[in-house]
């Protein structure tokens, strides 16, 4: 049963995550008791760590008062059986220390902290940002170097510098710079967690401490499998792994925008009812869930439906 599968906790933060979306109404409203629900399934099914109010979670487009809300209702629902991380960067550092405050409020257990976007800050405005945000609370701080979405990655000796922290504890790597990852767990105690579920296997290779990842809303329990076999030496079963998920992979965040394809995929399973996400982002068509489908089955996710 997905509910049997437990990994170690060797990390205090967690080892496989997912960055859960947000259940909508079909009229646009948050929707906190499908996202109670949501955390529980997840939970039960081997995530030993959640991410709320990340981008997958739509964060650009809720409010303060809904974010709040939504990590409330995480950590009553699943806050003494995983981790509860709550996504607070910003653009503006302020505003970015208005919401680590107000998680810290909400019991959750760490912070997770994107590259400000969009204004493009030059390295030491990241520094200066990074080091707020961990000054603000005395919770664990996760960096999140995503440059396809914020515009600027955060430079290796930047990290290194960051790593001096005592609150900064771990990177979600969505940059896909190995070299800069290897130098950096070489020189620094950060916990890593591959942000991008294509690269999985070649951070562990590195040395990685985990995933946070968005597929694992439907895989979660292949994730586990490849990270137990991994820790047991068995290299080619996690290649095996890793493999047989592609389709999937490919379905969820490459036919279009994870957080569209994760609750399209969340309908499929019956785990969701309603696609809804809010403008910009618009639900999955018909033509993509087939295609989701179609990944789903490939990889021997679920019983995937064949979409109408």
């Amino acid at each position: 049963m997905p509910g049997d599968t437990v990994i170690p906790m060797t990390a205090p933060l967690g080892r496989v995550l997912t960055a859960m979306v947000t259940p909508m109404t079909p009229d646009g409203c948050v929707d906190l008791d499908a996202a109670a629900a949501l955390a529980t399934y997840l939970v039960d099914q081997g995530n030993d760590g959640l991410v709320v109010n990340g981008t997958t979670g739509e964060s650009a487009t809720t409010s303060d008062d809904e974010k709040l809300a939504l990590l409330e209702a995480v950590v009553a629902a699943v806050g003494s059986r995983a981790t509860v991380i709550a996504g607070v960067g910003t653009n503006d550092t302020a505003h970015t220390l208005e919401l680590a405050r107000q998680a810290h409020g909400a019991g959750v257990d760490a912070l997770l902290v994107v590259t400000p976007y969009y204004n493009k800050p030059p390295q030491e405005g990241l520094l200066a940002h990074f080091t707020a945000v961990a000054d603000a609370t005395p919770l664990p701080n996760v960096l999140y170097d995503i440059p396809g979405r914020s515009g600027v990655p955060i430079a290796t000796d930047t990290l290194l510098r960051l790593g001096a922290h005592p609150r900064i504890v771990a990177v979600k790597d969505a940059k896909g710079d190995f070299w800069g990852a290897t130098k950096v767990m070489a020189q620094t105690d950060l916990l890593w967690y591959s942000g991008n579920d294509a690269d999985d296997l070649l951070h562990l290779a590195l040395g990685a401490t985990g995933f946070i990842g968005v597929t694992s809303h439907i895989a979660t329990p292949q994730y586990v499998q490849m990270l137990q076999a991994w820790d047991a030496g068995d290299v080619q079963r996690a290649r095996e792994i890793h493999r047989e998920l592609v389709p999937v992979v490919d379905a969820v965040m490459n036919i279009t925008q994870g957080a569209i394809m994760s609750k399209a995929a969340l309908v499929e399973l019956g785990v969701l009812r309603h696609l809804e996400v809010r403008l910009p982002l618009v639900p999955a068509s018909p033509e993509q869930r087939t295609l989701l489908a179609a990944g789903m089955n490939a990889s021997g996710v679920g019983q995937a439906a064949v979409a109408r």
